[in-house]
């Protein structure tokens, strides 16, 4: 698959960037737990001049508090209807469907996953959702997915180096 083009990466947040589980504590906030490889990751794909975005059916403290850490400035959380927030997305990134990927688990994930250039199910999506991606992750949600489609879409761009990591 040619990723030469792919310039924006859209990320579903639970069951992509979290492991899809949601704790509430005794005052009901919700908290979640991510993965600091993916955090790294991303700012990796941001020093290479990449754009990011999280596109989220829930909207939470955590995930706020977690895109303003790692420098994401286009968070759409709360959305009802994914395929308007990807189509969103896309026209405040000035991006083309070919130029995006985008990373989802479930089945609000499927109208932006038809759409995107290069559609990615982590390990532990639901089948639906694995039949329509370009690629399946071998590792799940929350547990290096990101990361690891980082990594591949750098890589086939040419840009994986001991310099971009020495950076990090």
């Amino acid at each position: 698959m040619d990723l030469s083009s792919v310039r924006l990466l859209i990320l579903d947040v639970d069951g992509v960037l979290t492991d899809g589980r949601v704790a509430f504590g005794a005052a009901g906030e919700v908290g979640k737990s991510f993965q600091v490889r993916d955090g790294c990751a991303i700012k990796l794909w941001r020093a290479c001049g990449q754009k990011v975005a999280v596109l989220s059916g829930r909207q939470s403290g955590a995930l706020t508090h977690r895109a303003a850490e790692l420098g994401i400035d286009t968070v759409h959380a709360g959305a009802s209807d994914k395929l308007g927030g990807y189509r969103a997305i896309l026209a405040e990134a000035g991006c083309a469907d070919a130029e995006t990927a985008y990373m989802g688990d479930d089945m609000p994930d499927l109208g932006p996953m038809r759409r995107a250039g290069f559609a990615v199910a982590v390990a532990n999506a639901a089948p639906d959702v694995k039949r329509v991606a370009h690629y399946v992750t071998r590792h799940g949600g929350g547990d290096g997915a990101v990361a690891e489609v980082i990594e591949l879409v750098l890589r086939k761009q040419k840009r994986w180096s001991q310099d971009l990591l020495a950076g990090a």
